[in-house]
């Protein structure tokens, strides 16, 4: 009588087998073909479900026209999936009673400020991590001027204004990210890259995987970034994120990633010892805030229909299929990562890429999510990813050339070039320089970063930047009612007084 139950067991595991081999088989040769419908130069990927890694795998090269191959130790940038590493370390110090998540900053950085005194009072160390302090954008503050220090950085944000009311909104922040950082630094006496490096990357095995890029500089095996220049992919020179570390400044390789990916899947225990307490590990993926509609949210929403849409510890969240799933991309120029979890399912995906905002990673992490978490291979992501942002970049075009076509022709600057040039400041903004080279104007911002400006009308000009892959922006002079005379100078939204005149 036991043995049709012992063959019907055995029958039932070899179909169970054969069924997850055969979604890996799909999803292998679905990565490639998706990889060069986006045409990605190099991806590297691992998937992660109960406590097992069912692929990891390279695709592509790790630069165009050379030879070498994207393999499982190739190294990418985690860029902003930096930030939940972050909000890992600070839960370890919650567990240790040095940091309670309601504490305010200024316990233990009595020195941080904002514009708004009431904000720098009440700010709390889970204010840092959620994007809802209420303080706009200022990543100005290190893609301008590289090699400022971060306490630099952190110091300029005394002058950082208030876009909305703290805890009122949702403005991406990667400052306070790097003010998380040095909370973890007061808080455990070790520098941000020396607390994830032993408490997080060695625990866990993840021999090649660095804190930010000077760590990695020497590691050979890695990726070069990418960008679409006038229809042409080609590579670019690394955009450095060390300034703002504890933010996304984080090198791994799919094979290291992955030992991360399963850790947050809530297997916190390693190597008999426990890394993360459990109720830490919830609060961490606990919504925080709400994201509101038309938010800064991503646009797939737009194919997955969330029914809401929040942000908890360095992760987005929505809805989907009737599961909560937990996400974030990483962004810099030229690369792209994303993470995605569902929890319930125990299963994660990770996507490094080397081209800029290939959004192929959405794609992938959704088809990931059906195959390995629903048993649905009836959608083609990458199809309709691909719809949706091509939809989106002619829009853009579209938009630009309305803007464009707003130009008051045949209009001059007010006054001789010369007249325009001179030194310009700000506490916030730092400080610009332009001056006149070959007949054209020159705005000099900070090491090799400058712009030929070309007049477009009246005193307003269009930034031609020495990275070719930035758009042209906007630089408008103004010249005083009074004297023939140049007051301060606007670019692209930052407002700098006229500091001094050339000699």
């Amino acid at each position: 009588m036991k043995k049709p139950v012992i063959l019907l067991f055995l029958i039932l595991s070899s179909a169970f087998f054969a069924y997850g081999q055969s979604n890996v088989e799909i999803f292998d040769k679905y990565v490639d073909a998706a990889r060069q419908d986006w045409n990605v130069p190099g991806l590297s990927i691992v998937v992660v479900q109960d406590g097992k890694v069912l692929l990891s795998k390279g695709y592509g090269v790790r630069e165009l026209g050379k030879d070498a191959k994207v393999d499982t130790e190739t190294l990418f940038g985690c860029m902003s999936t930096t930030k939940a590493m972050t909000s890992v370390a600070l839960g370890m110090l919650v567990d240790e009673g040095k940091v309670n998540w309601d504490d305010k900053v200024t316990k233990y950085l009595p020195y941080f400020r904002v514009d708004d005194r009431y904000v720098t009072g009440d700010l709390r160390v889970r204010d840092l991590l959620t994007h809802n302090t209420g303080v706009g954008n200022t990543d100005f503050l290190w893609v301008w001027t590289p090699e400022l220090s971060s306490d630099e950085v952190v110091r300029r944000m005394q002058y950082a204004k208030q876009a909305y009311p703290l805890r009122g909104g949702f403005i991406y922040q990667n400052i306070m990210y790097l003010v998380a950082g040095q909370v973890i630094e007061k808080a455990s006496g070790m520098k941000w890259e020396r607390f994830v490096n032993e408490r997080i990357f060695g625990p866990l095995g993840m021999k090649n995987t660095f804190p930010n890029y000077e760590y990695s500089k020497n590691y050979q095996n890695r990726s070069t970034a990418h960008f679409e220049i006038k229809g042409k992919i080609q590579p670019i020179p690394e955009d450095i994120a060390d300034p703002i570390a504890p933010a996304g400044a984080v090198w791994s390789t799919s094979d290291d990633i992955g030992k991360w990916v399963n850790f947050m899947l809530g297997n916190t225990t390693v190597n008999g010892k426990l890394l993360l307490k459990p109720e830490t590990y919830k609060e961490i993926l606990r919504p925080q805030v709400i994201i509101p509609p038309g938010g800064e949210y991503y646009p797939t929403a737009a194919l997955t229909n969330p029914h809401w849409t929040t942000y908890g510890f360095g992760w987005f969240q929505q809805d989907y299929r009737g599961e909560m799933i937990e996400f974030h991309t990483g962004s810099l120029d030229g690369r792209t990562a994303i993470i995605g979890l569902i929890p319930d399912k125990k299963l994660g995906v990770y996507v490094f890429g080397n081209l800029d905002h290939a959004e192929v990673r959405h794609a992938l992490m959704f088809k990931v999510f059906d195959l390995f978490g629903f048993g649905d291979n009836s959608r083609d992501w990458s199809k309709d990813a691909k719809a949706l942002y091509d939809g989106l970049k002619a829009k853009a075009k579209s938009q630009d050339q309305a803007e464009r076509a707003k130009r008051v022709l045949n209009t001059k600057p007010s006054l001789p070039l010369t007249a325009y040039v001179g030194k310009y400041s700000d506490p916030f903004f730092g400080s610009m320089e332009v001056t006149l080279v070959d007949g054209k104007l020159r705005l000099n911002v900070s090491g090799d970063l400058n712009a030929e400006l070309e007049h477009w009308q009246f005193d307003t000009f269009l930034s031609n930047w020495s990275k070719p892959w930035w758009e042209q922006g906007l630089v408008t002079f103004k010249v005083s009612p009074y004297s023939a005379d140049v007051d301060s100078v606007t670019v692209d939204g930052a407002v700098l007084k006229r500091e001094s005149k050339p000699n």
